[in-house]
């Protein structure tokens, strides 16, 4: 955004997503920037159509035979097949504008984007690994499910900040509002077969929500010059959040007529089968709302001296959760949480020459909790085919971080480091499985966000970005990043990682431009390690195929360019393994209630684009 005030002119976009499945989705944007009156203006709008065809794949194996320790795949139970399309369009406008004057200056900005989006599944379930054959109990047709969910959301914010330079120093106060409105309306149909032949059990569901953030923020700062290059600054920020929560529900009202004719489930769809619904009522917690007030107070002393740049300040951060449940079920209406927190940090910046650079830090911080984890709501298959219950008294999730780094200037514009980080974290939270049986029956559970104890990460990143002109190759351009990680806490069967959290992380990438003929290509690959989940009755085995990315530009003459793109070339799987209890006491013996083997891949997309430049 900043190098947007230096534009003089702008440019204009167009092109077109190609995806898998055969869809194609536009791609439109308009950047100007310039000087207007006695400021700049910088504007810009996008129109983008959005795609993601996902399928999925599980093998299902059930109860392990006698208590077997090495149970795997030995009890087939199902299969399901599962498509999942995410259609959507966003329309966006941002706008800046800034007056810089000899003592005083200004700005204001903001953004607006609109997200029209339809989600779509269908999922699959048999009982042969590989036949597609119709209902039982002549076929292998277990169930047959559709899940429709559109969703509108809009998002808003304007943001001002006023500075001004006087005798004893630089004020600076920011003004900022934000308005995000989220409204769904999902429903679900799924007919069940049985090798009985009798009729087939239908259910149905209709679910809206309708969620609106608002949040204010003012922030005041005062920077004094203290002498021999160094400043102190003191300020204040009070920010209010506020969140109105209504999730209405509506089940079917058991009046299913039955089929009148065999089913095809390429030919037929469960919600062909819909009939009328229940009034609509809140779900358990699910009107309700959410009011965070902040006010925070901070100092910060920072300086330079030769090669050397320092600061050190402190932080005090009070937060105040209100929490409302205005459902009729709510044992306690409205529930207060409350803390306080010292975040005190330093760092320092040291030029050994003047290539080479040592940079350290110490700091706490505090991670507040997301409102969706603290709504009273019960939502129902949010985890999978399991509930999350949100935690009204969830607290904040701490840590003191250290850093430690090194880098290098190569050539003219190329940068190599490499960086050591150590984080002792304070309350974590991570969902939990809190034992009680899920809205979908025997084998899901309710999910809670908790704290669940004190834990540790750590790791080592490096990172590198150059041409290789030293090398006799100035318009061949390499950079790569890697991050090694770990991390340590301790839970009911034991040490383990954090859930969901790679062992490694890494992107590495090539440019190569060639200006006799205006063109440029490159590439990237991109991969991150294996992740585990561990809670009770459940333990995930989480692994993720690489990424390859491709482009290719042409420009033609000082103003246009067309560049295509492909993306995901590889076509990598995310592909889980799910070890499934019935309770903690079996999971500890590994008595395997379900053992599941599920993969997921979106495809390829191919993105073509022009642009011009005025």
């Amino acid at each position: 955004m900043r190098d947007g005030f230096e534009l003089d002119g702008g440019y204009v976009r167009a092109g077109g997503l190609y995806f898998d499945d055969k869809e194609l989705e536009p791609s439109l944007g308009f950047v100007y920037g310039g000087q207007v009156g006695p400021g700049r203006l910088l504007i810009g709008l996008n129109f983008q159509g959005r795609h993601n065809p996902k399928k999925k794949y599980s093998l299902r194996y059930g109860d392990s035979p006698e208590n077997d320790p090495d149970y795997a795949t030995e009890e087939f139970d199902n299969r399901e097949d599962q498509t999942d399309t995410r259609d959507g369009k966003d329309y966006s406008a941002n706008a800046s504008y800034e007056i810089d004057g000899e003592t005083t200056d200004f700005r204001v900005s903001g953004f607006f984007v609109r997200t029209d989006r339809f989600e779509s599944e269908r999922s699959f379930e048999y009982d042969d690994p590989t036949a597609i054959n119709g209902p039982l109990p002549t076929g292998n047709l277990i169930s047959d499910n559709a899940n429709d969910n559109g969703i509108d959301q809009q998002n808003y914010s304007i943001d001002t900040k006023l500075s001004h330079q006087w005798s004893l120093g630089k004020t600076s106060l920011r003004v900022g509002f934000a308005r995000f409105d989220d409204e769904q309306t999902e429903s679900e149909y799924q007919i069940e077969f049985n090798d009985d032949g009798d009729d087939p059990e239908f259910e149905q569901g209709f679910f809206t929500t309708d969620i609106a953030d608002k949040e204010f923020s003012v922030k005041l700062d005062h920077e004094f010059e203290l002498g021999n290059d160094m400043q102190l600054i003191v300020g204040g920020l009070y920010q209010d959040k506020d969140r109105r929560t209504a999730i209405l529900e509506a089940d079917d009202d058991d009046t299913f007529p039955g089929l009148e004719t065999s089913y095809d489930q390429f030919r037929d769809n469960p919600a062909d089968l819909a009939f009328g619904f229940d009034p609509l009522e809140p779900a358990d917690g699910g009107v309700n709302s959410i009011e965070e007030r902040r006010l925070d107070g901070f100092a910060l002393v920072q300086g330079k001296s030769g090669g050397l740049t320092w600061e050190a300040g402190i932080r005090y951060e009070t937060t105040r959760f209100d929490i409302t449940d205005f459902t009729e079920a709510a044992a306690v209406p409205t529930q207060r949480n409350e803390y306080e927190k010292w975040l005190p940090s330093a760092s320092i910046k040291f030029d050994l020459t003047s290539r080479d650079r040592i940079t350290a830090s110490v700091a706490r911080t505090n991670r507040r909790p997301d409102f969706n984890f603290i709504s009273p709501a019960l939502l129902e298959e949010e985890v999978g085919d399991s509930d999350l219950l949100g935690n009204p008294l969830l607290g904040p999730e701490t840590a003191w971080g250290i850093d430690l780094g090194y880098e290098r200037r190569i050539g003219r514009t190329g940068v190599v480091g490499i960086n050591a980080f150590y984080r002792d974290v304070t309350d974590l939270i991570e969902l939990t499985n809190t034992g009680l049986e899920g809205s979908e029956g025997e084998g899901t559970f309710v999910y809670q966000p908790q704290n669940i104890g004190d834990g540790k990460v750590y790791g080592i990143e490096f990172d590198l970005s150059t041409d290789l002109g030293f090398l006799g190759l100035p318009n061949t351009g390499v950079f790569g990043n890697v991050s090694w990680l770990d991390s340590e806490i301790t839970d009911f069967a034991g040490k383990r990682r954090f859930n969901g959290q790679s062992d490694y992380v890494y992107n590495v990438g090539f440019i190569q431009d060639i200006p006799s003929w205006g063109v440029a290509f490159g590439a990237t690959h991109r991969k991150q390690g294996t992740a585990y989940d561990r809670v009770v009755s459940e333990e995930v085995r989480t692994t993720y195929g690489a990424d390859l990315e491709i482009f290719v530009e042409k420009r033609i003459g000082s103003n246009f360019t067309i560049r295509a793109v492909g993306s995901n070339l590889l076509n990598g799987a995310k592909r889980e393994t799910f070890n499934k209890f019935d309770n903690l006491d079996e999971q500890l013996d590994r008595d395997f209630d379900e053992y599941e083997l599920e993969s997921e891949k979106a495809g390829p997309v191919f993105q073509l684009m022009a642009r011009y430049a005025f």
